[in-house]
């Protein structure tokens, strides 16, 4: 890891031991309904933290999807409401961060598009979220993929400044995904090892989170986490 050699400034770990609807830890985190508005929470059942399900009216359509029976419309541009389930840590946290979380998954699907993101300099307020997303498909096969991406501001605004496909990037129960941003560089590590990594510049500050994709149906308690730990660094 590119990160400095110095003690972090902040840390954080949970083994989400509290069942909770939504997240909070004793208000650690901000939740993407409750306090974003626009997208879901993240909930706590069992030592497992994943999405509720999404409320979304505009299902996901990507070009992939044409070979599951998605038809010609699912071409071009990723077209969805993305409401992505967010939950971002409160406070004030330094720019270059490290983030690490361990994947539950169970019953793998290619019906659907689930991912276990982490966030990196994200800030929320009522309908507004931005920051970094680095993430991973829940899929061992090879149409897992590993994913950098912008959020914007607006609930859907977003830009994906990365992505790889095959079957190492994709993640299965007990894996482990790692992500950090040090400068402008954002990296992504799947148990240990560097997968995918992108230089941007637009957004400066903000606090580490968790995620998940929207629209994936009831099987948003098939994937999750069972640890999350963060470190910053002034």
């Amino acid at each position: 890891m590119e990160l400095p050699k110095k003690p972090p400034v902040r840390s954080y770990k949970t083994e989400f031991r509290k069942n909770e609807s939504p997240i909070s830890e004793g208000g650690m985190w901000l939740n993407g309904r409750k306090d974003g508005i626009g997208w879901c929470d993240i909930l706590v059942k069992d030592g497992v933290a994943y999405g509720e399900v999404s409320r979304n009216q505009k299902v996901e359509r990507r070009a992939e999807q044409a070979a599951l029976g998605a038809g010609a419309g699912a071409s071009g541009l990723p077209e969805g409401d993305y409401d992505d389930p967010t939950a971002v840590l409160t406070g004030q946290w330094g720019p270059n961060q490290y983030g690490k979380a361990r994947i539950f998954s169970r019953n793998q699907t290619d019906k659907y598009f689930q991912e276990a993101q982490i966030r990196l300099r994200h800030n929320m307020k009522p309908n507004f979220c931005n920051g970094y997303e680095v993430f991973f498909r829940v899929l061992d096969s090879e149409a897992g993929y590993a994913e950098i991406v912008r959020w914007n501001g607006p609930v859907g605004g977003w830009t994906s400044l990365k992505k790889l496909v095959g079957k190492k990037y994709g993640v299965k129960d007990g894996d482990i995904i790692e992500a950090s941003i040090v400068g402008n560089v954002i990296t992504g590590y799947l148990n240990g090892v560097e997968m995918i990594s992108v230089v941007d510049d637009h957004i400066k500050s903000g606090a580490p989170g968790i995620g998940f994709n929207f629209g994936v149906g009831t099987t948003n308690a098939d994937h999750g986490m069972t640890s999350f730990e963060v470190h910053t660094y002034d």
